[in-house]
């Protein structure tokens, strides 16, 4: 699982916090791992070069109300239209698929698991529609993971999520 986001920028942190709440909450086996990536652009194709699969977690520019979680599978990323780069994802999804396509490294399949932002603008901390399909986008990853033979489980004793950047040290250690 990738999480791809901005944690300083309100709803974009979608993608660490799932990685973050996955991590606190599953077991997830052997090859598969749970990674926050931030906004890699381009950096993400290593990410994708051998992996037979990848689900993926970002907010989603689409049509409907914040906090609708959608998911969109290889076939439709690869061929959806890309429209001007200018987002702190630039360049994306799209383009790392088609580079890792051209050298045949690509995965035979992504899965995007994507929420719809209330707001992306300069803040820490999600807003409550899109916290609220957090744990929806878990169990969306979950089911995901298990479809692709991953098999993952609950933690018997689930921790809290750390969410270095919402802590007012924001992760400095003394």
């Amino acid at each position: 699982m990738l999480g791809l986001g901005n944690v300083l920028l309100g709803d974009d942190a979608l993608g660490p916090y799932a990685v973050a709440t996955a991590a606190a909450e599953l077991e997830v086996g052997n090859g598969v791992e749970l990674i926050d990536l931030g906004t890699p652009g381009l950096d993400l194709l290593p990410y994708l070069s051998g992996a037979s699969a990848v689900v993926v977690v970002d907010t989603v520019r689409a049509d409907g109300p914040p906090g609708e979680v959608r998911l969109y599978r290889t076939g439709e990323l690869l061929t959806a239209p890309t429209g001007p780069r200018v987002g702190p994802h630039d360049p994306g999804l799209h383009e790392a698929l088609m580079c890792a396509r051209l050298d045949g490294s690509g995965p035979d399949e992504v899965i995007l698991v994507g929420v719809i932002p209330e707001r992306t603008t300069t803040g820490i901390g999600l807003s409550a529609a899109v916290r609220a399909a957090v744990p929806a986008v878990v169990a969306a990853v979950a089911s995901e993971l298990e479809r692709l033979g991953a098999c993952p489980s609950r933690r018997l004793e689930p921790q809290p999520p750390d969410l270095w950047w919402e802590r007012r040290d924001h992760g400095a250690t003394p």
